[in-house]
């Protein structure tokens, strides 16, 4: 029966992913929403997350200096990071629709969900599929793109260990030390989670890192001895290069190249012409010889990808407007090079989304089963 289980949630995954037309991720545990209630916002300003009074100015203000649309992003990066972009973003719909706009990185997955369900009529959110599906579901969240990355619209957990390790499997990672950024996170632990259940494996100690990155830094530190994190394939650069077959057996780079990794001048993690973009890339300054020093062991099936959704009472006519402008904001870099969007949420360093699609809420239904699998509740 277990392994019938492990069958039917891999054609759910696959059923998902095949409903989406072309490629962050992640919510809540119960400690977390009762511990998580600070906000950064800007670079430097705190607020409480769960307590914000934006509610109280008149609907009719939104959009206003008084009364600023709350632009949410979840922090699975470095929150610098997301905060410089997230203002580029932010300026960006306020040259295209006139209406101002706050930027803010709650301190978890879970005080971000709080902020949606506190200010339903004055918030949109850049938040992972999980997240959506629980934040839909508690307070009418609506979704309205999903993340492109190189062409995919779905992404997967990939599971990390040292370049030495022999693990190739769930079942090796019985009584590891496991490292993983969130609770709330969809590909760095609730997709984990359910393989470890359907697989009837069980984790040693565990290190909750606070982000992805953290969680790569700790197999590479040997904090842990394996991480769940993010992953999006390679890209081969060379003329005519060949794409990424799906599979587990060639996630990662191809060993011969290994030992040529390094960050290039324009800051970017290459072996040959493979460029690397899961989720080691993200710590090459702090660690340039990360593929040289770990490894991605296995991958796991695709996920619905990370999603841009709507508190349940935002305006449907300033909503449409902003939607227009995200998607003329997307497609400024099919004609320029240098455009605002890969210095903002299209970053590598930031969310990587290299465009966007239109998202249906039907889409995050494996999701929902997943959530109904594990028991889980926010």
């Amino acid at each position: 029966m277990r392994k019938m289980n492990l069958i039917v949630l891999a054609l759910a995954f696959a059923l998902i992913a095949g409903a989406c037309s072309s490629d962050t991720e992640d919510t809540t545990t119960t400690a977390a929403v009762a511990d998580a209630t600070t906000t950064t916002e800007a670079a430097t300003t705190t607020t409480a997350a769960a307590t914000t009074t934006v509610t109280e100015a008149p609907a009719s203000d939104l959009g206003t200096a008084d009364n600023p649309i709350r632009v949410l992003f979840v922090p699975s990066v470095d929150a610098q990071v997301i905060t410089s972009g997230g203002e580029i973003l932010a300026d960006a719909l306020n040259a295209a629709t006139g209406l101002e706009y706050v930027v803010a990185v709650p301190t978890s997955y879970a005080a971000t969900a709080e902020e949606m369900c506190a200010a339903p009529e004055g918030t949109m959110a850049f938040i992972p599929g999980l997240l959506y599906v629980l934040a839909s579901d508690l307070c009418g969240v609506d979704v309205s793109f999903k993340a492109v990355r190189y062409g995919y619209d779905v992404y997967w957990t990939e599971f990390l260990v040292a370049n030495d390790s022999d693990i190739a499997s769930v079942e090796d990672l019985e009584g590891l030390t496991w490292a993983y950024p969130d609770a709330g996170s969809t590909s760095g632990y609730m997709v984990p989670t359910v393989m470890f259940s359907e697989e009837g494996a069980t984790a040693g100690e565990t290190v909750e890192a606070g982000s992805h990155n953290a969680a790569v830094l700790a197999v590479y530190n040997g904090d842990a001895d394996f991480g769940t994190v993010f992953y999006s394939p390679w890209l081969n650069t060379a003329d005519g290069g060949e794409q990424w077959d799906g599979t587990s057996e060639d996630a990662d780079i191809p060993a011969d190249l290994i030992s040529s990794c390094a960050v290039t001048p324009e800051d970017r993690l290459f072996c040959g012409d493979y460029r690397v973009l899961d989720a080691r890339a993200n710590v090459r300054t702090e660690a340039p010889d990360i593929v040289q020093k770990v490894k991605i062991a296995f991958i796991s099936p695709p996920i619905p990808n990370d999603t841009l959704s709507f508190g349940s009472e935002f305006p449907a006519e300033m909503r449409a407007e902003i939607e227009d402008a995200l998607v003329a904001f997307a497609a400024e870099c099919e004609t320029d090079e240098n455009c605002l969007w890969d210095q903002s949420i299209g970053s590598a360093d930031f969310y990587g989304w290299t465009g966007i699609n239109r998202a249906a809420d039907e889409e995050y239904d494996f999701l929902r089963q997943m959530v109904a699998l594990t028991g889980y509740t926010p």
